[in-house]
């Protein structure tokens, strides 16, 4: 599909109708839109340290701002574990440096010496579940600007 995704049918009502649609029928549309079940279940046991604090965290958020819904479940846990492997790499990084060596051993001197050096393997997958957790939480209204999207 291309194109702006299509907005929830209570946000047109809020912003007013400018399409000259008339209330009825966005009232039918709003009335026609899926509803979700309240509430999310239990952390998952899988989660662990890291995952289960983000779980939690994230959970009580949506609970506050109405949008804790059953089905959100499995990407909220998607979200959590981006957000553990992020924080996990971001840590070794931090530990081995950003840069790693490769040595060999001189044939003529017997000694190590650097051969090549790289950027750490680990950068692009800590930047990938960086981008993985930012996309999930824009889709639940994590950010200042996808809340105001949401109505």
């Amino acid at each position: 599909m291309t194109g702006r995704k299509p907005r929830p049918a209570a946000r047109q009502i809020a912003e007013g109708d400018p399409r000259k649609r008339g209330v009825h029928k966005l009232d039918e549309l709003a009335d026609g839109e899926p509803k979700a079940t309240r509430g999310l279940p239990e952390c998952p046991k899988h989660l662990k340290s890291i995952a289960r604090k983000a779980w939690r965290f994230w959970a009580d958020e949506l609970e506050g701002m109405s949008l804790d819904c059953r089905p959100d479940a499995m990407m909220l846990e998607g979200a959590c574990v981006s957000y553990q492997t992020f924080v996990e790499l971001y840590e070794l990084i931090e530990g081995q440096g950003k840069l790693v060596a490769k040595k060999e051993r001189n044939p003529q001197t017997g000694q190590l010496e650097v051969v090549d050096v790289r950027p750490h393997p680990a950068l692009h997958i800590r930047d990938r579940a960086l981008m993985q957790m930012r996309a999930f939480c824009s889709e639940f209204g994590f950010s200042p600007v996808s809340r105001a999207r949401l109505f």
